[in-house]
C-alpha cells in the first residue's frame, strides 16, 4: 500500500505541475493585467489542436514552436483590438469579452476539426519508461512534462526579473504614466503580456493534447481547476500555483488509489458511528471524493485565508 500511495504521488507531481503550465499564463496575465481571461481555456485548446496539425505534418518537436507562436498571435489580436478599447470602461465588459472569445473558439475549432476527439503522441524519444519504481514504471514523457514546466517557471522568473524587457514590461504594468513619460510604449507591454500568457496555455495544449487527447471540451473541463489553482495559491502568485498545481495533483492522484472512507477510520478507531449523523456521506470512500477535492480545497482557503497561500492581492 505504501509503494503504491508513493507511486501515486509521484504521478500527482507530473499531473500538478501539468496544471501549473496551464495556470502559469492566467497567474501571468493576472498578476501583470489584473484580470481574469475567461478564454484561457479555449487558448489551451487551440494550442492543442495546433499541436495536432504540425505534428500530424512535421513533428512534435516544431509543434512545441509553432502552436505558442500561433495561438500568442491570437492572443495579441484579442488584446489589440478587443481589450484594449475596453481598458477605460467597465471591467466587466473584459470580461464577458473573453468570455464570448472562448466561445468563439471553441466553434471554429469544431468547424474545422469536428467534434471527434484527436489522438496523436509523444515521439520515440520520450516513449517507455525512464525508471522503475518498486516493479512499476514511471513514463519517459511524464518526467518530461515535470521539467518543462520546471524550466517554465525558471524562464518566466529571469524574463520578469533579469531582463530589461520584462523590467519595461512591469515598470509599464504598475506605473504607467511613468513608463509613458519614460518614452516606453505601455499598451505594446499589455498587448506582450497577454500574449506571452496564451502563449503558455498553448504550449501546456500541446503537451496536454498529447498527453490525454484533444478534443473541444477540453479547455472546459480544465478551466475549473485552473481557477482553483490560481485562488488557492493566491491571484497573481506564481509560487502560490506551484504549490496549489502541486498540492491538487497530489491530493486528486493519492486519493484515486484510498478506497476508505472516514466511516471506516471512525470504527477503527473503535468509536461509536452508529448514531452520527450524515453517516451517508461519511460513509463516501475518499477515491469517490477525489474530483472534489480541489474545490472543497478551495473553500476551506477562501474561508481561512481569502489572499490565497502565497498571494498579496484579495481574491
Amino acid at each position: 500500500m505504501t509503494e503504491y500511495l508513493l507511486f501515486s504521488a509521484l504521478y500527482g507531481v507530473s499531473y500538478g505541475l501539468l496544471l501549473f503550465m496551464l495556470s502559469a499564463g492566467l497567474t501571468l496575465i493576472f498578476g501583470m493585467l489584473g484580470m481574469l481571461n475567461f478564454a484561457h481555456g479555449s487558448f489551451y485548446m487551440l494550442g492543442a489542436y495546433f499541436g495536432y496539425a504540425v505534428t500530424m505534418r512535421t513533428n512534435f518537436w516544431l509543434a512545441l514552436l509553432v502552436a505558442p507562436l500561433a495561438v500568442s498571435a491570437v492572443g495579441a489580436l484579442v488584446e489589440r483590438f478587443g481589450l484594449r478599447r475596453l481598458r477605460h470602461g467597465d471591467e466587466h465588459h473584459a470580461l464577458l469579452l473573453t468570455y464570448g472569445v472562448s466561445y468563439l473558439l471553441v466553434q471554429v475549432v469544431i468547424l474545422i476539426w469536428g467534434l471527434k476527439a484527436k489522438f496523436y503522441f509523444f515521439p520515440r524519444l520520450l516513449d517507455g519508461p525512464m525508471f522503475s519504481l518498486y516493479g512499476t514504471p514511471f513514463p519517459k514523457y511524464r518526467v518530461f512534462i515535470m521539467l518543462v514546466a520546471v524550466v517554465m517557471l525558471i524562464l518566466i522568473y529571469l524574463l520578469l526579473s533579469r531582463t530589461r524587457l520584462g523590467i519595461v514590461i512591469q515598470a509599464s504594468l504598475t506605473h504607467p504614466q511613468m513608463a509613458e513619460a519614460l518614452g516606453h510604449d505601455v499598451p505594446l507591454a499589455r498587448t506582450i503580456v497577454f500574449a506571452g500568457g496564451a502563449a503558455l496555455a498553448a504550449l501546456a495544449g500541446v503537451i496536454g493534447g498529447t498527453a490525454l487527447g484533444t478534443s473541444p471540451s477540453m479547455g472546459l473541463s480544465v478551466g475549473s481547476a485552473i481557477f482553483a489553482v490560481i485562488v488557492i495559491g493566491g491571484l497573481g502568485s506564481y509560487l502560490g500555483a506551484l504549490a496549489a498545481s502541486l498540492l491538487i495533483g497530489i491530493l486528486q492522484t493519492t486519493g484515486i488509489a484510498i478506497d476508505l472512507s472516514l466511516l471506516d477510520l471512525l470504527a477503527a478507531l473503535r468509536l461509536p458511528v452508529a448514531e452520527l449523523p450524515g453517516r451517508a456521506m461519511l460513509g463516501l470512500r475518499v477515491s469517490e471524493m477525489a474530483p472534489m477535492m480541489p474545490f472543497l480545497l478551495m473553500i476551506a482557503v477562501l474561508i481561512l485565508r481569502p489572499k490565497g497561500l502565497l498571494g498579496i492581492r484579495e481574491t
